[in-house]
């Protein structure tokens, strides 16, 4: 399993507005491609700035490119997402998982 692991910071007044909107364009779009098994996102706020690391779960590195394109470490937008981050990273990062337990919800 790999888990691609993206990073975007946003102003804390935006970081709910920025939470639904991801929940509507990047999680289903992550999730309804082949290969995806899951996909988690995380917030930390800190000094006035919401940082979301959001981590997706795929069975393979050609499953990524599926979603990703050929080159899989670029990072992937939606349009609106400029207008809600502070910078627009250029990549992401990709981890072979080698240790895991299921989660509950």
């Amino acid at each position: 399993m790999i888990a691609r692991v993206w990073h975007g910071v946003v102003p804390a007044d935006k970081s709910e507005e920025y939470l639904d909107y991801v929940n509507g364009t990047g999680v289903p779009g992550l999730s309804s491609t082949p290969g995806n098994l899951g996909v988690m996102v995380f917030r930390r706020v800190e000094q006035g700035r919401v940082h979301f690391v959001l981590t997706s779960f795929w069975q393979s590195y050609e499953a990524i490119s599926e979603f990703a394109g050929p080159d899989i470490k670029l990072a992937r937008y939606y349009p609106e997402d400029e207008e809600y981050l502070i910078e627009l990273e250029s990549n992401v990062t990709h981890y072979e998982v080698v240790v895991g337990r299921e989660l509950l919800e």
